[in-house]
């Protein structure tokens, strides 16, 4: 949510390769011409605004002096909603991101990623690595939450609103289904985007951030230490606390300077 006497950001939209629409907005033009925008990539059943705006990190840069890029991933928000699993392929995800910085006349950008949105940063960084300078990796390890889920399970949910026997399914969809989300939108892209990987080259600086009580980026730390990367646990937060928590902007903030 924008920020009561502050002005209003025009949503844009990029036209990814298969013709699919991507919402994004651009904030400032930032005060340090020789570091990159930062492009802010939000995870699954949630939008930029709620994930960046809300939470103060779009304030938070721009107060660093960086510009800052946001967007909608396919399916949320304000983007289109295919709704076949394979429009949400990790390559389809990696290319969206890479129309929006062509979109926005962009050449490198720094990224943040929260949960999901990792795997769609580490699709862009095989597909253009060139076009990403550092990358923080937040709320998010090797293994990926939807390759364990009952596709039966996800169903029930979302196309028949019946209860799910995993209680992570009902944790993460029920509020998503509460605030209007496209449920076939949402199967779609929990279908395509299953064991995605979490691979960034190495020769991209990586930080891995996770919170101290969130079991969602189990192993992060291990695979950092296997990366050669930094990792900082943020103490007493969960998956959705972190989001909100300053030493996680501090730690990127940090590292993206």
């Amino acid at each position: 949510m924008t920020p009561a006497g502050a002005p209003m950001v025009p949503t844009l939209h990029a036209e990814s390769s298969d013709g699919v629409l991507i919402a994004y907005r651009v904030h400032g033009s930032g005060t340090d011409a020789a570091l990159p925008p930062v492009l802010l990539v939000h995870g699954f059943a949630s939008n930029d605004q709620v994930t960046w705006e809300g939470t103060g990190w779009v304030s938070a840069l721009l107060a660093a002096g960086r510009a800052v890029i946001t967007l909608d991933l396919r399916g949320h928000g304000e983007s289109d909603k295919p709704v076949d699993a394979d429009s949400y392929a990790p390559q389809r995800l990696g290319a969206d991101l890479r129309s929006v910085l062509d979109s926005a006349g962009v050449d490198v950008a720094d990224a943040i990623g929260y949960s999901m949105g990792n795997r769609v940063i580490s699709a862009l960084t095989q597909l253009a690595p060139e076009r990403v300078r550092r990358v923080v990796v937040g709320g998010a390890g090797p293994r990926e939450l939807f390759a364990s889920w009952d596709l039966d399970d996800v169903r029930a949910v979302l196309l028949r609103d019946e209860p799910s026997r995993n209680p992570v399914i009902e944790q993460v969809l029920r509020p998503a289904i509460a605030a209007g989300a496209d449920r076939e939108a949402l199967l779609a892209c929990v279908e395509g985007v299953a064991g995605a990987p979490l691979s960034i080259p190495g020769d991209i600086p990586t930080l891995f951030v996770a919170g101290e009580n969130d079991a969602v980026p189990e192993g992060a730390q291990e695979l950092a230490r296997e990366w050669g990367s930094d990792f900082v646990s943020i103490p007493g937060r969960d998956h959705v606390s972190t989001l909100t928590a300053r030493a996680f902007k501090n730690a990127a903030i940090e590292f993206l300077a």
